[in-house]
């Protein structure tokens, strides 16, 4: 069985990234950490918004704009299949896109049961709430940022509003020279 990873970018507050501050932090620990949670992993699911962030950024990067200790990035997540959830979206543009209109909860449960690597969710909004829910969630991996910042119309707190999140228990801990520290946490099941 396939596992789902959450990675999800935050600040000391639990404000979660729309990537505008997480750029000083770029070095080689963190790109070869980040890389190989995405080589670790087959398939990307994703929620509107950050489909439509990431479709702006990444089909026009190549190799050679790889983050220090990330080769190979850029080509690997514009390859791999990506399940959009999204019931407003039209169409998608970027390379191998799959759009989840309905039933998220069971097109992953599905997923989960197919032969292959793991399932990589960035981002703690709505759709990794709903799979935390559903008992989908396998790990979840909190990069902490060394910083504060306050919640703006284009950010959010981290499972903002989410009362029914399981009990996490913390299975490791990795700090990185930029002064990230990610948090890897797997649900309780039985909680």
């Amino acid at each position: 069985m396939r596992n789902v990873i959450v990675s999800v970018y935050t600040t000391l507050n639990g404000v979660m990234s729309p990537v505008d501050w997480v750029f000083p932090y770029v070095s080689e620990q963190r790109g070869k950490y980040a890389r190989d949670l995405l080589f670790e992993a087959d398939a990307l699911v994703m929620g509107r918004e950050t489909y439509e962030g990431f479709a702006a950024v990444w089909p026009n990067r190549t190799a050679a704009d790889d983050d220090p200790g990330a080769a190979g990035v850029a080509d690997r997540i514009n390859s791999m299949p990506k399940y959009v959830v999204s019931t407003t979206l039209q169409a998608l543009t970027w390379n191998n896109s799959h759009l989840i209109r309905e039933h998220v909860a069971e097109a992953v449960a599905n997923m989960k049961q197919q032969e292959g690597l793991n399932i990589l969710l960035y981002g703690a909004g709505p759709i990794a709430h709903t799979l935390m829910q559903h008992g989908l969630v396998d790990e979840v991996r909190v990069w902490v940022h060394p910083l504060v910042t306050g919640v703006t119309e284009k950010s959010k707190r981290l499972f903002e509003d989410a009362t029914d999140i399981p009990l996490l228990k913390l299975v490791e801990t990795r700090a990185f020279d930029s002064g990230i520290v990610v948090l890897t946490y797997r649900p309780e099941r039985t909680a």
